[in-house]
């Protein structure tokens, strides 16, 4: 009798599995083999993760309890049982969080001559000079707000930092006012730097919130300041848009990134010295309960801390310089050969592999199709590309030109809509032709088409990759690139762009499986096909590399897969929902999660297919919402050499990596490999082979 794949012991929770993930990361900065101000960093990231899950997961959360809609989860738990539970995950991490700052990476820094000095601290010299700086720099821009009838609580813009203030006395006016709300200026950085002959220092910083809190009262002439304590609130961050009732996408959304920074409050953090009166008095105003309160020993945007390894110029403190390289066969291309990378993929497919090796050829075939008198037409989508970015000129350039140029611009990328909203602006002032997407779903895949004229035909050329269109990211997300002219894979892409543009039914694919139409149907028919090869008395094998799995299709057929025999590793960077090693289940399956230096970002899924190998790279992990719900591509690797390349650089050399991998067991929790055999970093030795580690060797 078949057992119930359903059932909820078998599934583990999304949100806390992600949380699991900030946990892993939370963990390199606790590891004494990386650089100080990288383990710093790794800190900072944690506690930015940390907010942006409050602003979008708990906010949703919340969002359906106050609706009455809580549901629950594959799991088990409920939506309030969720909540409750991330609540003890999330005070078990920060308590973690600031405890390694206080205690580890603070007494490292100071080891090195890098201080943050605080008040008590401060000497006669740096009073000066920091009284000063408040005067000139901070004092003309501050608007304490007093609390009273006339002035009530103010609305306070998501994450920024504040004070609340307990005055005694009365004013100018006589009022006798009790509180008052100080918002420290967006416009100055957290932390301050200290002239050389100040710092009694190599390194010295003050904190903007010090320098505030020392010289809060003179914000109130004549009044006593008898408590100050620092706050911040979380708000919804997500936008709801009625995009069907929306007669201009963009317009609707440039009005709700508007409102977006004052949306519902879902925490709210102060200091740990801020009495239990105070924290009320704000929980009432935000309309949170005691469940959102988080007390913090320290500054309460930890994230802020990162620019110090931007300030501090110490490369031994700091992960090795790098560079990346180029392939080989792009590595000899004539500069001033105006059509030598058009040359060069006629040949063959060319596959990239950031940030290993460089993203300049993108940005370059780019540009020789811009100048090119042959190029016809360029096509293609933007998930998170800044406007003024080489990418974004080059397009520009090629409008200008006359070029026929489509951008397919996803306006809902998640925390980038300003960013893409500008890039619409720009392109379209630049007679560019500029389409927002599918109204119901996000355009996620990342696809560029270049159509040129040989001759007597027409040529088209493609860029597919499993990241995105950005020039800053491709330098820390792992991602590959495929060049090509294959006809059959060029045709697809044509279709694709074709449906995004126009109207019209499915068009078949010959090469491609794209989302929403092929890709969870043909991801799902693979894994039945390596199980009936095992029911013929062959082999099944899946491998598998994705940023999450959470679709329960997709988890019950790797469960059916594995009772049926059926051997599958899966590399699961962030969250995971299956459970690997059950008996009778999952015990086939092993999953790991890897970090290090770079963001592990692409998707890979091989197949053994009875000897008929099969070998995708994606855009898309295997989530319900890139399954079902977006716009994806998933495209073969059908050169054998580059076919070769992908399964040794994006999977074995993985599942060989020793030092930044965390195994999944059954009961949910991660642990780290820690091997006596030789140390094998995936991400080291893929930079010693495709890169250049000093950059003075480049």
């Amino acid at each position: 009798m078949s057992q119930d794949l359903q059932k909820p012991e078998l599934y583990l929770n999304r949100n806390l599995s992600m949380l699991a993930f900030n946990q892993r990361v939370f963990e390199l900065a606790c590891d004494e083999s990386i650089p100080l101000l990288e383990r710093l960093r790794f800190l900072c990231i944690s506690s930015s993760n940390l907010d942006e899950f409050f602003e979008v997961r708990v906010a949703m959360l919340k969002q359906r309890v106050a609706m009455g809609l809580s549901t629950v989860s594959p799991d088990g738990l409920s939506t309030s049982e969720t909540l409750k539970a991330i609540r003890i995950d999330v005070e078990a991490l920060v308590e973690k969080q600031y405890a390694l700052l206080e205690n580890d990476i603070f007494p490292a820094m100071r080891d090195e001559d890098i201080k943050i000095l605080h008040r008590h601290e401060w000497t006669e010299a740096q009073q000066q000079w920091i009284r000063r700086f408040f005067r000139a720099e901070l004092l003309p821009v501050l608007t304490p707000i007093a609390l009273d009838p006339a002035y009530p609580f103010p609305k306070l813009v998501n994450k920024i930092l504040n004070f609340i203030v307990n005055l005694e006395g009365r004013d100018a006016f006589g009022r006798d006012v009790k509180r008052a709300i100080v918002q420290a200026p967006r416009s100055l950085p957290r932390l301050i730097a200290l002239p050389d002959d100040v710092a009694g220092c190599a390194h010295g910083f003050v904190l903007l919130s010090s320098i505030m809190h020392a010289h809060v009262g003179d914000l109130f002439p004549g009044m006593q300041v008898s408590q100050c304590h620092q706050f911040r609130v979380t708000r919804n961050s997500e936008l709801y848009r009625r995009e069907e009732e929306s007669e201009d996408l963009k317009k609707m959304i440039a009005a709700e990134l508007l409102d977006s920074r004052y949306g519902a409050a879902v925490r709210l953090e102060v200091s740990i010295h801020c009495p239990e009166e105070q924290s009320d008095f704000l929980l009432h105003q935000f309309n949170l309960k005691e469940q959102d309160l988080y007390r913090v020993n320290g500054l309460v945007n930890l994230y802020r801390l990162a620019a110090i390894s931007d300030e501090v110029d110490k490369s031994d403190l700091k992960f090795k310089p790098f560079v990346a390289g180029l392939p080989k066969c792009l590595s000899t291309t004539s500069e001033d050969d105006s059509s030598s990378l058009f040359d060069r993929i006629k040949r063959s497919d060319v596959l990239l592999h950031h940030p290993f090796q460089s993203f300049e050829p993108v940005m370059d075939l780019l540009n020789q199709a811009a100048n090119d008198p042959d190029v016809l037409a360029i096509k293609q989508t933007m998930y998170r590309v800044v406007p003024d970015s080489p990418i974004v000129n080059a397009l520009v350039k090629a409008a200008i030109n006359g070029k026929e140029v489509v951008a397919i611009i996803e306006l809902r990328a998640r925390f980038n809509e300003a960013d893409n909203i500008g890039l619409a602006d720009r392109l379209h002032a630049a007679g560019v032709q500029v389409i927002y997407g599918v109204v119901g779903y996000k355009t996620h895949g990342k696809m560029m088409l270049i159509v040129r004229r040989e001759g007597r035909r027409l040529r088209r050329y493609v860029h597919l990759g499993t990241g995105n269109y950005h020039s800053i990211t491709s330098r820390y997300y792992t991602d590959f690139g495929l060049l090509s002219c294959n006809p059959e894979l060029a045709e697809d892409v044509h279709k694709m762009f074709q449906q995004l543009t126009g109207t019209g039914r499915v068009q078949r694919m010959k090469t491609l499986l794209h989302a929403p139409f092929t890709l969870h149907k043909g991801m799902l028919e693979r894994i039945e096909r390596e199980i009936k090869h095992v029911q013929a008395g062959g082999q099944g094998r899946i491998i598998g590399k994705m940023n999450g799995l959470e679709e329960p299709e997709m988890i019950q057929a790797l469960y059916r897969a594995s009772q049926a025999g059926v051997k599958i590793d899966l590399m699961v960077r962030g969250i995971c929902c299956l459970r690997p090693g059950i008996k009778g289940v999952s015990e086939n399956i092993r999953v790991r999660s890897i970090l290090g230096r770079f963001l592990e970002h692409h998707r890979v899924y091989y197949f053994l297919n009875g000897g008929e190998e099969e070998l995708f790279c994606a855009s898309a992990d295997w989530m319900s919402r890139n399954l079902l719900h977006r716009v994806e591509t998933c495209f073969p690797i059908l050169d054998k050499t580059l076919f070769d390349r992908v399964m040794k650089e994006g999977l074995r050399t993985y599942l060989a990596d020793n030092t930044g991998t965390w195994n999944l067991r059954a009961d949910g929790s991660y642990v780290r490999i820690h091997s006596d055999a030789k140390p094998r970093s995936a991400q080291q030795e893929l930079m010693d082979a495709l890169g250049h580690m000093d950059a003075e060797t480049s």
